[in-house]
């Protein structure tokens, strides 16, 4: 077996997800793709039950590799975690974390959080018990089955899920549309709901595309108008993205208002506020996923 090994790093926010997700629903590798970072080994195992307890880890998988999962915690360090015949592997749900059901290796997705009881072997950690929560669970389902990807890290798209966006710096900006308001107004013209639809499907063609919406307005009206009416037309795009055109939810970070902030054009003249009364639907792809 190998050393425990612990790195630090930088935890994506899904956003949310999914998780991102997200992320998620915000960047992962799906089990059974290698991650050169874990080494596996075909030694035997001991009895877990004569192990001397280690560690409890929280963390969200972020790769699996045959019996060896790395967990990631809130804090960015990583640990790699041995999987044996007799780690219990459970599932909670309900009133308190009851009705909790065993499960086998298979459920331990990338990107699902997990809390893991372990023993210390000689060279290293070996899961005693896993446990999650059910709709944790479903979630990372939600995300493999949703984007059917080969990721190297799953923490982006869970978080997105989750419907947190981090640091805008760890993605790319693929492309980005704008659609336009009227005075006052956060309903969606003809024009817009067609270009939405149309931003949609190009994003479907980019692998491991998620959607950053973000509502603005113009100079006109108070502060806190403009940030209520902004966070409006955002919730519009999004609901028009999502129930007509199909975007699908795990896909979406946390729409944002700006208010009149970041303006287009000057709001000395009629054009310009026009131009500045919009939403933006920036397709986004974690710099740790582009290209794949």
């Amino acid at each position: 077996m190998p050393v425990i090994c612990t790195r630090s790093g930088t935890l994506f926010l899904l956003a949310a997800l999914t998780i991102p997700v997200a992320s998620s629903v915000a960047a992962q590798e799906q089990q059974g793709t290698p991650d050169p970072t874990i080494v596996v080994t075909s030694e035997r195992i001991p009895d877990l039950t004569k192990l001397p307890a280690g560690p409890e880890i929280k963390g969200i998988i972020a790769a699996r590799n045959g019996e060896k999962m790395k967990v990631r915690a809130a804090d960015g360090t990583s640990t790699v975690i041995a999987i044996a015949e007799g780690t219990r592997i459970r599932a909670g749900g309900g009133l308190f974390g009851g009705s909790r059901s065993n499960l086998t290796a298979s459920a331990l997705l990338n990107g699902l959080p997990v809390t893991v009881k372990t023993v210390q072997a000689t060279d290293g950690l070996i899961a005693l018990e896993v446990t999650f929560r059910n709709n944790d669970l479903k979630t990372a389902n939600m995300i493999r089955n949703g984007t059917d990807q080969r990721f190297d890290e799953q923490t982006a798209a869970t978080e997105a899920l989750r419907g947190r966006l981090g640091d805008i710096d760890k993605y790319n900006i693929k492309s980005t549309t704008n659609v336009y308001f009227d005075t006052g107004k956060a309903v969606l013209s003809a024009k817009a709901k067609a270009d939405l639809c149309t931003t949609a499907a190009e994003a479907e063609g980019v692998d491991n595309a998620l959607m950053l919406v973000v509502g603005y307005t113009d100079s006109t009206g108070t502060d806190e108008v403009n940030q209520l009416l902004s966070e409006k037309r955002a919730g519009s795009v999004i609901n028009y993205l999502q129930q007509a055109c199909h975007w699908k939810p795990y896909r979406m970070l946390t729409p944002t208002g700006m208010a009149a902030a970041d303006p287009l054009a000057s709001n000395d003249t009629p054009e310009g506020k026009a131009q500045n009364r919009r939403v933006s639907v920036n397709i986004l792809v974690s710099k740790g996923l582009d290209g794949l």
